[in-house]
């Protein structure tokens, strides 16, 4: 886990991901936005919380059926984005075929309508190893599907 210091600069995606982790955490204490905004984020929390879930089935197309028709995803701040179900198929279908297993290991959550951000280590095991990124991502809900996805690395 990445910890900061007082006296170490933050790197510009840690910097990025406190800031929208503050954000969030502003809009949560606001009661009034709560209520005016219903169910919907607790929705959206359990739409991301099972997506994230469904990687460790390694069935793509469960993990498929989360994102809308015409979603996008970066799989980091600096990936072009994957634009459509068709191209995003394809991506998720070449991460299972080299997987022999994967997890999410979400820490934080927050919410601010139809955004969900997430603290998470993903864990992807393949013949070579296991590797372990620590991301902050950043998701857009739409009608109970994932919109627009992408994971910011947090680097220590």
């Amino acid at each position: 886990m990445t910890t900061h210091t007082p006296s170490a600069p933050l790197a510009r995606r840690e910097l990025l991901a406190l800031l929208g982790a503050g954000v969030a955490l502003g809009a949560l204490a606001d009661s009034r936005a709560q209520a005016a905004e219903g169910a919907a984020p607790a929705a959206n929390v359990r739409t991301v919380k099972d997506f994230c879930a469904a990687w460790s089935t390694l069935d793509p197309a469960k993990v498929l059926d989360f994102f809308a028709d015409d979603a996008v995803y970066r799989v980091t701040e600096t990936s072009p984005p994957t634009k459509g179900r068709a191209a995003i198929t394809q991506l998720v279908q070449r991460f299972m075929q080299r997987a022999q297993r994967v997890h999410f290991d979400i820490e934080r959550t927050y919410t601010v309508g139809p955004i969900v951000l997430t603290e998470r280590h993903d864990h992807f095991r393949n013949p070579r190893g296991e590797q372990v990124y620590h991301v902050a991502g950043v998701f857009f809900v739409r009608d109970g599907k994932i919109a627009e996805w992408t994971d910011y690395i947090i680097r220590p």
